[in-house]
């Protein structure tokens, strides 16, 4: 984690190390309702040059570093949930800590439970509205990229909050946040899809699950291709409907992909899809025409065969069935039903087809979308490119570059100028 400002947030120069004290003698001043409990002391956050030089100014003691100290032993705890339970039963003697002793990072997972019990009071005590500070401070975080430090900021929250449902999905949207954006990046995610499967998990099995934790649970798994386990998150968020009330346009939404779901389920669209992914296209493009005539209004066998026919290099004929695949998945508002994806291999064929014009327009509006998909600004680099407009071309890559510093196309057109 971070150096604590005055919010209580961390920041990035602290060292991971804290410093157990007794109680200030002045701990009133924070709150009247905290009392000091025999035999616990305080961890106080210590400065990189502390804990480097093994030193402690007793003036830098603040209410900050006492927050701070307490903060990151709260993430801790809630990382390493289940291995708490596990190790530090009700009759688990305490860990002898004496003031003084200074614990890194890695020792603050044997910190006794009723220490933690303890810090976690003392911080909702004097941070009453921290839950809605720090939600807020994490959805921030992983909507610019900082994936890591929202999952820190959401770890206090677990550690102050065991159990609770919002955090629990909240830190599976983060991880899948963080696979997508890998994946639009070209990178591979599945260490990061897998521990975002384990987060989504651990959300679903919370009693009783909340109709949020259905619905996006529905669409991870939809977007995993584990069909069934979609159709059965979105069955149950409709049925959770009963109880709850649900937005209407979201209980709509979830009928339709069920129905879309039903058809999916059909081995015939996992058999293409598989054959073309391995490059054993013409067996995949038999395939695919075979779900299609079985489901001819799903969008997904559409554009699986505009991706095959594309592949096969036959451009005017994967254009069409893109352009059908566009106009099916059209009827769908929501934005994770791959009409960017379906843009951007229509304009790949509208490039190869000479119709530079017509693949920017796509790739502009795949790209309103999606601004920061790092696949559709390449390809509109690539037109600029095609088209002799280098300066533009040039900005598009460079755009990528700070998206992706590693990225090999953006390198390769950029070297080449």
């Amino acid at each position: 984690m971070e150096n604590t400002s005055a919010s209580g947030l961390p920041s990035a120069h602290n060292s991971g190390f804290v410093i157990f004290l007794p109680a200030p003698a002045d701990i009133s001043k924070f709150s009247h309702n905290i009392k000091a409990e025999p035999g616990i002391l305080f961890p106080v956050e210590l400065e990189p040059s502390d804990s480097e030089e093994n030193v402690f100014d007793p003036e830098t003691i603040s209410i900050e570093t006492i927050l701070s100290g307490m903060l990151r032993i709260i993430s801790a705890f809630g990382r390493n949930y289940s291995s708490y339970v596990q190790n530090f039963p009700s009759d688990s003697p305490k860990l002898a800590i004496k003031s003084g002793d200074v614990i890194s990072e890695s020792g603050m997972t044997n910190i006794p439970l009723e220490w933690i019990d303890y810090y976690r009071r003392f911080v909702l005590t004097v941070k009453p509205e921290i839950y809605h500070e720090f939600t807020g401070a994490s959805i921030i975080k992983a909507r610019n990229g900082d994936f890591g430090m929202a999952l820190e900021i959401n770890a206090v929250l677990e550690g102050l909050f065991p159990g609770s449902p919002g955090i629990l999905l909240n830190k599976a949207l983060i991880l899948e946040e963080r696979a997508v954006a890998l994946e639009k990046n070209g990178h591979a995610a599945e260490k990061e899809n897998t521990e975002a499967l384990e987060a989504y998990e651990t959300a679903l099995s919370t009693k009783p699950v909340l109709p949020d934790t259905l619905f996006n649970a529905g669409f991870f798994f939809n977007r995993r291709r584990d069909f069934a386990r979609a159709r059965d998150c979105f069955s149950l968020y409709i049925k959770a409907g009963e109880e709850d009330n649900i937005p209407p346009d979201k209980k709509k939404q979830a009928q339709k992909i069920i129905r879309d779901l039903s058809d999916l389920e059909d081995t015939g669209f996992e058999e293409a899809y598989d054959c073309i992914r391995r490059g054993d296209d013409e067996e995949g493009l038999k395939k695919v025409r075979e779900f299609i005539e079985s489901h001819p209004k799903v969008w997904n066998g559409w554009f699986l065969l505009g991706w095959a026919l594309r592949k096969l290099m036959r451009y005017s004929d994967s254009l069409e069935s893109l352009k059908k695949a566009l106009e099916l998945a059209g009827a769908q508002d929501d934005t994770r039903t791959g009409k960017t994806d379906i843009r951007n291999e229509m304009a790949i064929c509208l490039m190869e087809l000479g119709d530079l014009k017509g693949a920017k327009k796509e790739l502009e509006r795949a790209l309103r979308e999606e601004p920061e998909n790092i696949k559709i600004i390449s390809n509109l680099g690539v037109v600029a490119m095609k088209s002799g407009n280098k300066d533009e071309a040039e900005a598009f890559f460079r755009t990528v570059l700070v998206l992706d510093p590693e990225d090999p196309l953006a390198r390769h057109y950029l070297t080449e100028e």
